[in-house]
């Protein structure tokens, strides 16, 4: 069942790549591929080692059900292997302090702590770009990649805008904060007013899940945890909504300095 929720979790036909030689011309070709789902159980050694060198070049593999597969196939001749490619070429933390750095800015960053929907992913990626922030930064695991959903739900700002793939979350923060960068988690509990945040120091805002909200170690290893205010009868926003005003409270408070 998790195997076949797997294989759901791959939404959107456009850069699927399906079969063995398909896959690995993607790979020669230096395209990047962000996930590729491959047969449970297939003691074949070509699909192995073709696994092996997608997972070197920074794919995540995630074995599924045939069934799944044949569910997923355009063509119904994948081969055993169906793969996901990103909609744009990644980018690097250190290329997006670079970039804050050449504009004379204090860094402004949006980290994405496991984020599962490619619209809320994309609507982020969209109002960073619009607040001019300097990066986007997701992990490789248990999150939504640059798919073309996200591409879509972005509005083209994913052709202006930095997004980095890490693959561990809390050593990037790790990084930042030795790099001077604070890190701003969102919490609605046991955290302090956003007004009350100083954002007009290089800052990263975290934005948790769209369930769980911030990983437990990931909060822990904020800096500072912050909540939106809320009067009404519903006691949240949506992660992509959550982000667009606290963006906007980093530019409010940068352009009263």
């Amino acid at each position: 069942m998790n195997q076949e929720r797997n294989a759901r979790a791959f939404d959107a036909p456009a850069g699927q790549i399906e079969g063995r030689n398909a896959l690995a011309e993607a790979l020669k070709s230096g395209r990047t591929v962000d996930k590729v789902f491959i047969a449970a159980g297939d003691p074949d050694r070509a699909l192995q080692r073709l696994a092996t060198q997608a997972k070197e070049a920074g794919a995540v593999i995630v074995p599924v059900d045939r069934r799944a597969l044949d569910a997923m196939s355009a063509t119904h001749a994948h081969q055993g292997v169906i793969a996901q490619a990103a909609a744009h070429e990644y980018s690097s933390v250190e290329d997006m302090l670079s970039f804050a750095a050449s504009r004379g800015e204090p860094p402004l960053l949006v980290l994405c702590d496991e984020l599962s929907d490619p619209h809320n992913l994309g609507a982020i990626v969209r109002t960073a770009e619009c607040a001019g922030a300097h990066g986007v930064i997701i992990p490789k695991r248990r999150s939504v990649s640059l798919n073309a959903t996200v591409a879509k739900a972005s509005a083209g700002a994913v052709e202006y805008m930095r997004v980095a793939r890490v693959g561990n979350l809390n050593q990037t923060i790790a990084e930042l904060k030795r790099r001077g960068v604070w890190i701003f988690g969102t919490a609605a509990e046991d955290s302090q007013p956003m007004y009350r945040a100083d954002f007009t120091v290089p800052a990263a805002i975290v934005i948790g899940s769209e369930g769980a909200g911030l990983s437990p170690l990931v909060r822990k290893n904020c800096d500072m945890t912050v909540h939106i205010p809320m009067y009404g009868q519903i006691s949240s926003l949506n992660a992509s909504a959550a982000a667009a005003i606290l963006l906007y409270e980093v530019v409010r408070q940068r352009k009263m300095a």
